[in-house]
């Protein structure tokens, strides 16, 4: 970024902004905002290089799958959370290039209790700005919750499967064994308390099961491009939260298998 800039590359056209970038050595005083956004083994260090980007008043936005990053953040940086979610179908690029597949984005922040809290609106007020669709919620930990049942859901189809969305429905038991994989996780996600409503469900139920789509979630992604994937934060903890509530989820568990292979066949080829 600090040669080439960072360059967007969207359906509209592409853009290049210069972001001011600072190492963390170099920052010298408290940020008011700070935007998280970083694969999930990468959060234990991010956080130690924000370390000195936070004081008394700093606001931690956290944008990662799953929500076992609440916790980690809460520990570390202790009522400096609020809770986040950003929707939009991205990828980076091998240049650099961070390339958007989708004309829709969205971000939504909250805190956590549901308070809509002095410091959620002076956030909101920051963060709500032209380009996408911005909302400041009473609810934020169910749309985390709902997010998370979309990443799984979509994670385990394709990386099961091997192939994207479109390529499962295109064949015989493909849409019915999406829809299977979509009991499973919202089942989870209403024993915890956040159950999708029946609108809801029929769409995300269409989104899962559309013949011709070519959507694939990151993890898909890196499956099939012999990276890492984040199968601990967003399938694995899925599993275990699943075992806690008594709750059978056969499909999730042989995926967040499949996918724990994957990352050591990964790990073990890396030098």
């Amino acid at each position: 970024m600090a040669s080439k800039g960072l360059r967007l590359s969207a359906p509209h056209g592409t853009t290049v902004v210069t972001p001011k970038l600072v190492s963390p050595e170099a920052v010298d005083a408290a940020y008011g905002v700070v935007l998280l956004s970083v694969k999930a083994d990468a959060l234990h260090a991010a956080l130690e290089d924000l370390a000195p980007a936070i004081g008394e008043g700093s606001v931690i936005v956290p944008f990662l799958n799953g929500i076992d990053h609440i916790e980690v953040i809460e520990k570390r940086f202790p009522g400096h959370l609020l809770g986040g979610v950003v929707k939009v179908v991205a990828q980076l690029a091998a240049d650099g290039t961070v390339e958007v597949s989708g004309s829709a984005a969205s971000m939504e922040i909250g805190e956590l209790t549901g308070e809509l809290s002095d410091r959620a609106r002076r956030t909101a007020d920051t963060l709500d700005v032209d380009g996408y669709e911005f909302s400041l919620s009473s609810r934020i930990r169910t749309a985390m919750w709902h997010k998370w049942v979309f990443i799984s859901t979509v994670a385990a189809i394709c990386c099961t499967a091997t192939g994207t969305i479109g390529d499962v429905a295109s064949v015989p038991g493909g849409s019915t064994f999406a829809t299977s994989v979509l009991m499973e996780t919202s089942a989870i996600s209403a024993a915890a308390g956040h159950p999708l409503s029946a609108a809801e469900c029929d769409a995300l139920r269409s989104t899962v099961t559309m013949a011709g789509s070519p959507f694939a979630p990151s993890l898909y992604r890196d499956m099939i491009g012999n990276r890492p994937t984040e199968v601990e934060n967003v399938l694995a903890s899925l599993s275990s939260t699943e075992t806690r509530l008594g709750i059978p989820t056969p499909l999730i568990d042989l995926a967040t298998l499949r996918l724990r292979l994957h990352n050591r066949r990964v790990a073990s080829s890396t030098p």
